[in-house]
């Protein structure tokens, strides 16, 4: 049995198709990973900065009770 002309373009267009979700689902993986990576980076820089102030208030308070 030969293949037609249609039936090759539309497997090469499959293979493309694919190829395409392969990298586009490897690109989602990676950009979910760096977003992980930069919400846990601010949201440590937010509580270090917190407790920064925190224990900022807590040594004025106690300097001025002296």
């Amino acid at each position: 049995m030969r293949l037609k002309t249609i039936q090759v373009i539309a497997a090469l267009a499959a293979a493309v198709a694919f190829i395409l979700a392969f990298m586009a689902a490897g690109v989602l993986i990676l950009s979910g990973l760096f977003m992980a990576v930069g919400l846990t980076a601010v949201g440590w820089l937010a509580w270090s900065l917190v407790r920064q102030v925190r224990g900022r208030g807590r040594d004025r308070t106690a300097s001025r009770s002296i």
